[in-house]
């Protein structure tokens, strides 16, 4: 008898059932947990092996090789049939009608749990520590690989169970348990600005390539073109304006009016020269030091100073 009773005790709850999503028997709320429905059969089937509370399950889909565990909330399913969160038949890649073998499992406390979202903006939560606190309430174990779902603000979040310590699969009921997280999937690392020098190099080019292509103004280019509709057989050269002319310097001997009276074409095209050293030799005379100006010149007559009271003398008497 005693042994009969150590062998009930031994034993383990394994059974096979449909799955079907919570929404079949509009308990939609439950998708924010872990908690499954099972057939009134299991609830005797359990107590009679005397599992203790909280009781855990291990789901197996043997097609797909996946495993996961879970809670139980209630027993009111029909028979044969349990009914899951959608995101857990996701994960066990479980079609609505599949079989799921289950079987209740016994998980240790946890005491490390590593997190990643999918999407960043769960980071942009006000507080996403206190939001994933109050949502892991409804969890009574987490597994190594499997992703939850997190609502909040009318909106669904889905982590990653990235690392739980000390085993792949904890039971978080009533544990103080450490969460980290991981960076999320489409996180990207910022580009690192380029370096400023080289772009100071290249507006310095930028600018220094349209100063080059630019043209040169040339005034007072071009052809020469008579009133009279003759061609013109003398270079054109550029004239001087009349004023410049009356300031100019006249010719004193010989050699000047010579060099002076070079032909317009071997003047520079092109150029107008304001000033009055158009004509003038490029070297010119070395000035003459002012002693010997001094020297040279004629000297000067002196004046005869005045001198009071000369002259002839008249007499009043006559």
């Amino acid at each position: 008898m005693l042994k009969a009773f150590q062998e009930v005790r031994s034993s383990t709850f394994q059974q096979s059932y449909r799955c079907y999503p919570l929404s079949f028997i509009d308990k939609s709320h439950l998708e924010k947990g872990d908690k499954i429905i099972m057939p009134p059969s299991a609830l005797d089937r359990l107590s009679y092996l005397r599992i203790e509370y909280p009781m855990l399950f291990e789901l197996s889909n043997l097609s797909a090789g996946r495993v996961t565990h879970c809670g139980v909330l209630e027993f009111v399913a029909d028979e044969g049939l349990i009914y899951l969160p959608y995101w857990m038949m996701e994960n066990m890649l479980l079609q609505e009608g599949q079989i799921v073998q289950v079987k209740n499992a016994s998980l240790a406390k946890g005491t490390y749990v590593k997190l990643q979202p999918h999407t960043k903006d769960f980071l942009d939560i006000s507080n996403p520590k206190a939001i994933l606190e109050t949502s892991l309430r409804s969890y009574s174990c987490l597994t190594t690989g499997d992703t939850i779902m997190v609502a909040y603000n009318n909106k669904k979040y889905y982590i990653d169970i990235v690392e739980t310590k000390p085993s792949s699969a904890v039971s978080i009921i009533e544990t103080d348990c450490e969460v980290d997280f991981a960076p999320p999937l489409d996180y990207k690392e910022p580009e690192k600005p380029a370096p400023s020098a080289p772009l100071k190099k290249t507006r310095l080019e930028d600018q220094e390539e349209p100063a080059r292509k630019i043209p040169k103004f040339s005034p007072f280019t071009g052809f020469g073109r008579r009133l009279d509709g003759k061609p013109s057989t003398q270079p054109v050269a550029p004239a001087a304006s009349p004023k410049l002319k009356q300031h100019q310097p006249e010719a004193h001997n010989g050699t000047e009016d010579s060099k002076s009276s070079k032909p317009a074409s071997q003047q520079p095209a092109g150029k107008l020269v304001f000033g009055s050293n158009v004509n003038q030799p490029q070297k010119a005379a070395p000035k003459v030091a002012p002693e010997n100006n001094s020297q040279e010149q004629p000297q000067k007559v002196e004046e005869p100073k005045f001198q009071a009271f000369t002259g002839k003398k008249y007499s009043l008497k006559g």
